[in-house]
């Protein structure tokens, strides 16, 4: 064997030592980083010392760190709903305020809660828009709208320009739950899709003497009020062959197998009916103080206009609240933007008509499968109804759309015939999409006016309502139509004003006052029935103090030229004007005795704001 070399002795320790060297490499930090060695905590070591700082992924629609950790994927009771609106005024103190109206029949407070920026002036002082939800109780998911509206102007306030304009501009009156009793009904009670939608004051509906005697029960305990069918081979029902838990009616050619008996229930009260005295017996929106019409023309109208207490309390607080230029009501289900006349003998002046199919349009771009309609035309004739109260006794700009439709279920044309789409495609969502939770399956019982039948059906918590995973879209895309209308309420502005001057020492200044919004500073129907008081614009001379001894004369001008003005002779210092129009302006003129100092002029709308400009 040969000697090893010089250099041979050379490397071989420098072999040996960088060998070592990449052994002690591979189990460094940075490997570790890569995922190289078992130790986690060396990994971390590696993480940047502000981790935990750093500002959430800046995602779309909703806001990244919110103060109120809201969740919009499930439904609120009456607790809950409270509880949110509570902690978010608790966290917004500067922009939020909530209040009671009073107590509904159950002895649950009817809250409002007033949104708006308060460093332009008061929430009283500026156009306000009104939204409701829930005033049929089993539209659960109304109140969600609501109050995902509430939490999302004030979450994103900071962060979203356009919502700190809304602020700026407008005032938002929130009420979330109008049927506070029958909406926690609804939760905690056995009932189905449809029910409760009355309140819950009781009724005599069988005229027997009796209240609320006889109505459905949960036969079989299971929270749901379901279907009863007995095996019949002359009825007319039978099991759809795809989704045996739905009943379909046979057709002409075929043979039944069931006859439907209604819902759960026993004969309570012994006079052969069953189901036919439930809690309360009337609808909360056909007692309204505006074409309202008795029981036998319209069914649910209760006793008188407002004679439901909770209507009377949201009437009330609309009065006091003359500032609400807009409204939206928030019902279910078909995917409906609907707005009046609710019955055709009060028909709406065109110019109005013309606003309404203009916004509801935009809408249905917001709100993929909702259709605009006017309620009485497309849909049924409403006396009472809450919609035609606002507009014509508020002279508000109203809608109220219909949540939730069957095209969401699986993207289907909105152009087709039947808009509201097939009757099978709840339950092809049910078995594709939920997974069987939404019917209930038949199953065999005892009745003691029936004999042997079978249970079963729709649950309470489907078919009216999304499921959670659709809530939050359909609560965003409702409340920007909501923004949408908001904005284009009426905002005044003083354009300009200038002067010339006269011989005799006499001074002429003209104002240009403009509405900035679609919406005229008063409706059609406003100014036709006189509902509130004309715009004032008003000039101020300092420092004279007897405007009417300074002020001689004052102008309505048809255009920019005063090519022809109509004088108001009496208290012509604040002059009279019916409607600022749309995205237009109105021209004012007066003749004065000129001061040493300023000149202002103000505009004052009742439901367009106040603005002014000084020379």
């Amino acid at each position: 064997m040969r000697s090893p070399s010089c250099i041979e002795w050379l490397f071989g320790p420098l072999a040996f030592i960088l060998c070592i060297g990449l052994l002690i490499l591979c189990v460094s930090p940075a490997h570790a980083a890569s995922g190289q060695v078992a130790n986690p905590a060396a990994r971390l070591e590696t993480l940047p010392a502000n981790a935990a700082e750093q500002q959430p992924y800046p995602q779309m629609g909703a806001p990244a760190n919110p103060r109120v950790d809201a969740r919009f994927n499930a439904y609120h009771d009456y607790q809950q709903a409270t509880q949110l609106m509570q902690e978010l005024v608790r966290a917004f103190p500067e922009y939020a305020s909530l209040q009671s109206l009073g107590q509904s029949y159950g002895g649950r407070e009817m809250w409002v809660l007033t949104i708006s920026d308060p460093a332009t002036g008061p929430a009283e002082s500026k156009p306000a828009m009104w939204i409701d939800g829930c005033i049929h109780a089993n539209e659960i998911q109304a109140t969600e709208v609501v109050l995902y509206t509430a939490w999302f102007l004030l979450e994103t306030r900071a962060s979203n320009s356009f919502i700190q304009q809304l602020l700026r501009e407008r005032t938002f009156y929130l009420m979330p739950i109008m049927s506070p009793d029958s909406r926690d009904s609804h939760f905690y009670d056995a009932n189905t899709t449809h029910s409760p939608r009355t309140g819950m004051r009781p009724v005599d509906e069988d005229r027997d003497g009796l209240v609320d005697e006889d109505g459905p029960e949960d036969m079989d305990g299971d929270g749901h009020i379901a279907q009863i069918r007995v095996a019949d081979p002359n009825g007319r029902w039978l099991a759809d062959k795809d989704y045996p838990q739905r009943m379909t009616r046979a057709k002409p050619e075929e043979r039944g197998t069931h006859t439907l008996l209604g819902e759960e229930g026993y004969d309570n009260d012994g006079d052969g009916l069953v189901n036919e005295d439930g809690p309360g017996g009337y609808d909360p929106n056909r007692n309204w103080g505006y074409n309202w019409q008795p029981e036998y023309i319209q069914g649910g109208a209760h006793q008188y206009p407002f004679s439901i207490l909770e209507n009377r309390m949201v009437a009330d607080f609309m009065a006091a609240h003359p500032n609400i230029a807009g409204a939206q009501s928030y019902h279910n289900s078909g995917g409906m933007i609907l707005h009046g006349p609710g019955a055709q003998n009060t028909p709406y002046p065109g110019q109005d008509d013309q606003l309404y199919r203009a916004i509801a349009e935009k809408g249905a771009q917001m709100l993929p499968g909702y259709k605009p309609m006017v309620i009485w035309e497309d849909l049924y004739t409403v006396y009472g109804g809450e919609v035609d109260f606002i507009y014509a006794c508020l002279g508000a700009f109203t809608y109220t759309n219909e949540l939730f439709t069957t095209h969401d279920f699986f993207h289907s044309d909105t152009s087709q015939e039947d808009w509201q789409g097939s009757r099978s495609e709840p339950r092809k969502f049910d078995d594709l999409l939920l997974f069987d939770q939404g019917f209930v399956d038949w199953h065999p019982a005892e009745h003691p006016t029936y004999g042997a039948i079978e249970i079963g059906g729709q649950k309470k918590g489907w078919g009216r309502q999304p499921p959670s995973f659709m809530l939050e879209e359909e609560c965003h895309r409702n409340m920007a139509f909501s923004l949408y209308h908001a904005d284009m309420l009426p905002l005044v502005e003083v354009q300009s004003v200038s002067s010339r001057e006269l011989p005799g020492g006499l001074l002429e200044v003209t104002a240009v006052v403009g509405n900035r919004r679609m919406i005229p500073t008063r409706l059609a129907i406003d100014v036709s029935k006189g509902i509130s008081r004309p715009d004032w614009i008003s000039i101020d001379i300092a420092p004279n103090r007897e405007r009417n001894a300074a002020v001689l004369a004052g102008y309505i001008g048809s255009d920019q030229f005063f090519s022809t003005a109509s004088e108001q002779a009496d208290k012509p210092w604040r002059l009279n004007i019916s409607s600022i129009p749309g995205n237009g302006a109105v021209y004012c003129r007066w003749i004065v005795r000129s001061g040493k100092g300023p000149i202002t002029v103000t505009v004052d709308s009742v439901k367009g704001g106040r603005a002014s400009a000084s020379l």
